[in-house]
């Protein structure tokens, strides 16, 4: 009983943190775009770093995604998770392990829209409440943004330029939510495969199953696993 109640209250204060950074949005945030100049896009990291950056899109799957950090403790790999909003919500405990265990979180946004087709404001009101709300429950500023399938326009750059966030690419895409063959999710990850790029990932269960062999390749090609922000520099 207690634990029902603890889960109520929970929802219940991030609904209202929700609502209010929403609120907010509509009457002070959308009257100061910022010109972003593609300062904060992002595609690769440093090359000189000698690392790739694993990179996991969450709204899914919370079973994979703890089969996920289980792998990656077994390599000592570090990742970074961009989580939808929607999803946290319904799964504070996981967002809370994946902070835990030493990766990092980036928002996904709050209910996986199109940010390509959305104004400024609309991309302020998707983005900043998933930020937000994942403050909240680790405890540490969010800093980085990749939009859902990719799409984003001068809006979404200039709407994270104002909220203080870089929008994250890819450099590989090894297509896992479309494809369940195995050997095509490695060779996508891996072929020539070069310090400074960032390796898009989801929690699915091909990814599950093909993730020790990109670890063991990068091991054994003398690269290592850092955040997005560590390959950034910063």
């Amino acid at each position: 009983m207690k634990g029902k109640l603890f889960t109520i209250l929970t929802n219940f204060t991030l609904l209202l943190v929700i609502t209010g950074v929403s609120l907010i949005g509509y009457f002070s945030g959308n009257a100061q775009a910022v010109i972003y100049e593609n300062t904060n896009l992002y595609y690769g990291g440093n090359e000189e770093s000698g690392a790739v950056g694993l990179t996991f899109n969450v709204y899914e799957s919370t079973e994979n995604v703890l089969s996920i950090l289980d792998i990656l403790d077994e390599y000592e790999a570090k990742a970074t998770f961009f989580i939808g909003g929607s999803w946290a919500d319904d799964n504070v405990d996981c967002v809370r392990e994946i902070f835990k265990r030493g990766h990092e979180l980036g928002s996904h946004g709050y209910f996986h829209k199109d940010h390509a087709k959305m104004s400024y404001d609309a991309n302020l009101e998707e983005i900043r409440p998933s930020v937000k709300l994942l403050e909240m429950i680790c405890g540490q500023k969010i800093e980085l943004f990749a939009p859902p399938s990719g799409a984003f326009c001068e809006n979404t750059l200039s709407a994270c330029a104002f909220l203080n966030m870089k929008v994250i690419m890819w450099s590989r895409d090894t297509i896992d939510w479309r494809d369940k063959n195995e050997e095509w999710i490695y060779s996508r990850a891996t072929d020539e495969l070069k310090a400074g790029e960032f390796i898009l990932m989801h929690p699915k269960d091909i990814t599950v199953k093909a993730l020790p062999r990109i670890l063991n390749y990068i091991r054994e090609n003398g690269l290592k696993t850092e955040t997005v922000s560590q390959i950034l520099g910063e």
